[in-house]
């Protein structure tokens, strides 16, 4: 299948040098968080294996979820694997070779949906490989330091990537990683699987989550060949801000920034608190109710000011994570049109982002 073709993979140095070059290009929107959508949709997301339990119990509503954020406007859709690995899928019951083929599913149901959005323009699948901590189900995601070697978790990573690596995505999504050593064992990982990465760390208050200077975090990266991007995710808007000018300098890569809504996350509750903060949810619901148009505009343009700013600091692919929802993309989509004078159908075919030339980047994955 030719590397062109937008419903299917290319060849390992196609992809390579695909994804890459889009990267040269122009910014890339990403789509948002996989269990808001599915959670919207009325799925139970109770379990530890989180979204990665619907690749086998219903991986058309895996589809259904991807094709929601494509229609929203998304060009990366990244896969429900962030919770999947051996070690999870067996207490659940499921042997090695069963964990093989769920973990390919999740690259082949992104796909799917990309072969069922159509020909209009180039869409693109993300391997997700969530952190150790995920794997665990107990918020240690959050906190890093597992007590673990990096020799012990480049083992515990590499037999998966392995397998997503030969289900043919486009890039390896090293996302919501919380510390430098699950960071620089990852590196190590994804070395000679023909494949780009790009590594997105989960901050807070401008150190990673298990509280390592952020500067030290992205330096890991800026000289390995495999990534093609560095940033953030899983973490406040206000948290992003400052990261994407920082990884834009400290490694000179182009910068990946998917930021929650802003709400946080109470483990005692099990439920999220406060305000949304990303696009036009942020709007009180009585404002939304009553003069919510008012209300609703002011935060959309206070949205393409913060997406304006992140493209201006380097982004390059732009999203969102937990809580955050298509009507949220189908903004940030918007938003990186106006910022980069480019229509919905033209981002990924060629049009400069918005930015000083000055940050001279280092694509190296092509």
């Amino acid at each position: 299948m030719p590397a062109t073709d937008p419903t299917g993979p290319a060849d390992p140095s196609g992809r390579r040098s695909g994804f890459a070059g889009a990267l040269s290009a122009g910014p890339l929107v990403l789509d948002g968080g996989m269990s808001n959508q599915l959670a919207a949709a009325g799925h139970d997301l109770s379990d530890a294996l989180w979204s990665a339990r619907l690749l086998a119990d219903d991986p058309e509503a895996i589809v259904g979820a991807h094709r929601a954020y494509f229609a929203a406007g998304a060009e990366v859709a990244i896969t429900a694997g962030y919770q999947a690995s051996f070690e999870g899928f067996a207490r659940r019951g499921i042997d090695r070779a069963g964990a093989e083929r769920l973990l390919r599913l999740s690259v082949e149901l992104a796909r799917e949906a990309v072969r069922r959005a159509g020909t209009d323009r180039r869409r693109w699948v993300a391997a997700s490989v969530g952190p150790y901590g995920a794997v665990l189900a107990d918020g240690s995601e959050y906190r890093g330091r597992y007590g673990l070697s990096v020799a012990e978790l480049e083992a515990f990573h590499r037999p998966r990537l392995e397998v997503l690596a030969g289900a043919g995505p486009d890039v390896l999504a090293l996302e919501t990683v919380p510390d430098t050593d699950e960071a620089a064992a990852l590196l190590r990982a994804v070395r000679g699987l023909g494949l780009p990465a790009w590594l997105s760390y989960s901050v807070e208050g401008g150190r990673t989550r298990a509280g390592q200077p952020l500067a030290d975090a992205f330096a890991l990266a800026a000289d390995a060949e495999e990534v093609v991007a560095v940033g953030v995710n899983c973490c406040s808007p206000a948290d992003a801000d400052a990261a994407v000018a920082l990884a834009a300098r400290v490694t000179g890569k182009p910068v990946v920034v998917y930021p929650n809504s802003g709400e946080r996350w109470d483990p005692a509750a099990r439920d999220w608190r406060g305000e949304p903060a990303f696009g036009r949810s942020g709007a009180p619901a009585e404002d939304r109710a009553a003069g919510g148009d008012r209300a609703a505009a002011g935060e959309q343009g206070e949205e393409r000011g913060r997406v304006a700013g992140w493209l201006a600091d380097g982004a390059r692919l732009l999203g969102g994570c937990c809580r955050v929802g298509p009507r949220e993309i189908a903004e940030l989509a918007d938003a990186v049109a106006r910022a980069t004078g480019a229509d919905a159908g033209t981002r990924s075919a060629g049009r400069p982002p918005a930015g000083p030339a000055a940050i001279g980047w280092r694509v190296t994955g092509g």
